[in-house]
């Protein structure tokens, strides 16, 4: 399919109100198509949207007609909040290189709620945050958006006339429905494969494309913890951003004396192996262009292995545990240069006491070549300047390819290898994956093998020195007539581990049956049986150690998700079975309760009962996020969580306003206590910051 974008003479007003003549005079995008629940439908709503431009910005409207108003979802309006991919929102994907392999996402909501993101080999991540404008309105028979979207923010192809890909992409909630301007399958996991052509777009001349970001900040802080103690201690400071496109496709980000005081704090969670947990990356200098620097992943399903090496995790880089790590300066490139993605990224990062960290560089070198229709071929390379194990420095290097076949077949592999000065052995990792992921039916056969000295000291290793065999299929038929159930799944997973010597670690059968409803309720039964080797004790609770031995498991997880049509939805799940040679029991919930668009509660709860011969305990997680929007661009949000292995209380609270595109002010208050003292709780550490920064596009 093919859609005109239509040039304007005069700039557009983004205020959600659809009245410019120029509305009345170019006819509307009509035909939308359903994906689910009855594919390749006529939408069952009526919508129109509009694709125009001009020498400064993409515009793109809607006119979202509803036949029940009062049924519109639009419960939140927080940026980036994830419960708004599953409220009534109009989404735009824009593959403006046309190729099918990487594009962007800009989404908005009924309630003016704004969510955005990048696509990457089929995978989106909502971690990108663009400069551009939007509007959302109520009108009688549904809502009305619009857009404006800088072609400043957009990386494209040299010339001046543009074709590209693009989807739109509109939710009906109330009916659980998605619908696009295209025909697509639920089985299509890259969505910009079957995007229509946006034709007619005349790009501006090529200019600098300079922007400046400068802050200011102030902090107070109190750690007891530290050493020495600080105590009330005032800390003015500035930092700078720049970016500067080197061509339309290929962008340079530099920053000095970077901060992230303003970021949220990590959710607390709960930790009853022996591994260590990993936290996802906040601070947005790192999440800009992440998906460049991803390695190794596989097209369609991940599989959800823990266990696979991350090759780059930025989050090496500026903390050391939970502690920040001053950041001197540093630099990022990213783009697209012809058949190759582009990325290169070196840090130093400074000594600081608190954490013993001593001044290190860190360097990441990213190439990856298409191949084919949308399969790729690639390279990396990372260097951390002083090891964390070792004298002198850790370095790796590792190629990769990911074959895409048909919409469904996937054919993913990797080999890498670390050296670690004064080190030995076996230092390589390799992976090799293949997958089917049609909408009916599903089969993934995965191999993946960590040497004994494996270190990726730029990436994140959870498990050393083991062999993984993996299978899995999937079942998992639509019904048509079924005015209750949509969906049925039935899964079966076999994992095997074994370390390098073929001793067996841990086995996991895996069973799992899942009802979609028609309403985008959900209830799922799994049945686990594992067994798991330790080959020393580990310490599962304060006091608490497991011996070494082998221990077999049994296991059932029952759980309903309550869709986002409902005021309070969110997923509650309960366990019980073994654990080691004693028992579990598990009672969970996550979700959100809606108490208006402004005002929401995210309640997290985890709540675990562990009865061994070691020792009889609890360990569980309470916490609570609550959020008033003013605005899509302002927020106060508060934060407090309890863990109960570490008998800590923790707050944060943080004021968010982006007073214009791409400027904020933030004020952020933390702080932590220990629950342990006999009479209340005792003050570890606090800090509040203030920070602010200005966006300039000279």
């Amino acid at each position: 399919m093919v859609v005109h974008a239509v040039r304007v003479t005069e700039p557009m007003k983004i205020d959600g109100k659809l009245d410019e003549a120029i509305y009345g005079t170019v006819p509307p995008i009509t035909e939308f198509y359903q994906q689910t629940p009855n594919v390749g439908a006529p939408s069952s709503e009526r919508g129109e949207a509009w694709v125009l431009f001009d020498d400064t910005n993409i515009y793109v409207a809607c006119r979202c007609w509803h036949a029940r108003p009062d049924r519109i979802v639009a419960n939140d309006m927080r940026r980036d909040s994830r419960n708004l991919s599953s409220h009534d929102h109009l989404a735009v994907l824009l593959d403006t290189f046309n190729d099918s392999r990487a594009g962007l996402l800009f989404s908005v909501t009924a309630a003016g709620g704004i969510r955005d993101g990048t696509l990457t080999e089929g995978s989106i991540s909502v971690d990108w945050n663009p400069v551009y404008e939007v509007r959302a309105s109520r009108f009688e028979g549904g809502w009305i958006a619009e857009m404006a979207i800088p072609f400043k923010t957009l990386r494209y192809k040299p010339g001046r006339d543009q074709t590209w890909g693009l989807l739109l992409r509109r939710r009906i909630a109330s009916r659980n429905e998605m619908v696009f301007n295209a025909p697509i399958s639920p089985s299509v996991q890259n969505l910009l494969s079957a995007s229509s052509a946006l034709v007619g777009i005349e790009a501006p001349p090529t200019s600098r494309n300079l922007e400046i970001k400068p802050y200011v900040i102030s902090r107070l802080t109190t750690d007891r913890l530290a050493r020495p103690a600080i105590s009330n201690h005032v800390e003015p400071d500035a930092g700078l951003d720049v970016k500067y496109s080197v061509t339309k496709s290929l962008t340079a980000d530099l920053t000095y004396n970077t901060d992230f005081a303003q970021v949220e704090a990590d959710d607390a969670q709960v930790n009853l192996t022996r591994f260590n947990l990993v936290f996802p990356e906040k601070r947005e200098f790192f999440l800009e262009g992440q998906g460049i620097f991803n390695f190794g992943s596989p097209g369609g399903d991940s599989l959800g292995t823990g266990d696979a090496p991350t090759i780059f995790y930025s989050r090496r880089i500026g903390l050391s545990g939970s502690r920040e790590v001053p950041v001197i300066a540093g630099g990022r490139l990213t783009g697209k240069a012809g058949p190759w993605t582009i990325g290169a990224f070196n840090m130093e990062t400074d000594n600081d006491k608190t954490s013993r960290s001593v001044q290190t560089n860190f360097g990441v070198m990213r190439l990856r070549r298409d191949i084919l229709r949308r399969s790729t071929i690639g390279a990396i390379y990372t260097r951390r300047s002083v090891s964390t194990v070792a004298p002198g420095a850790n370095q790796l290097w590792g190629m990769d390819t990911n074959l895409a076949f048909y919409q469904n077949v996937f054919l993913n592999g990797y080999v890498a290898q670390s050296h670690t000065e004064g080190q030995t052995g076996d230092q390589v990792n390799y992976r090799a994956l293949f997958n089917y992921t049609a909408d009916r039916y599903g089969l993934a056969l995965d191999r993946l093998v960590v040497g004994e000295h494996f270190n990726p000291e730029v990436g994140f290793l959870r498990r050393e020195d083991f062999r993984r065999n993996f299978i899995r299929g999937r079942f998992s038929p639509r019904t048509t007539k079924n005015p209750v159930v949509r969906r049925w799944t039935t899964q079966a997973d076999l994992e095997y581990i074994t370390d390098n010597h073929n001793h067996l670690e841990s086995r996991n059968v895996n069973g799992l049956f899942q009802v979609e409803f028609q309403n985008s309720d959900g209830a799922s039964a799994q049945y686990l049986h594992l067994y798991e080797f330790l080959p020393k004790p580990f310490e599962v609770s304060k006091g608490v150690r497991i011996p070494v031995g082998g221990y077999g498991f049994d296991n059932l997880v029952m759980s309903f998700t309550g869709g986002s049509q409902r005021h309070l939805s969110g997923k509650a799940t309960v366990e019980t079975g073994d654990f080691y040679s004693g028992t579990k029991r598990t009672v969970s919930y996550q979700g959100r309760v809606d108490l208006s668009p402004q005002l929401g509660v995210e309640p997290n709860i985890s709540l675990n009962w562990i009865d061994i011969p070691q020792g009889t305990f609890t360990n569980s997680v309470v916490s609570a996020r609550t959020t008033f929007t003013m605005t899509p661009r302002m927020f106060v949000a508060a934060l407090i969580q309890y863990g109960s292995s570490t008998k800590s209380l923790s707050s944060n609270l943080r004021f968010r306003w982006e007073y214009q595109p791409g400027s904020e002010l933030f004020v952020v208050y933390t702080e932590g206590r220990s629950t342990l003292p006999a009479h209340g709780t005792e003050l570890e550490n606090r800090g509040l910051v203030v920070k602010f920064n200005h966006l300039f596009r000279p």
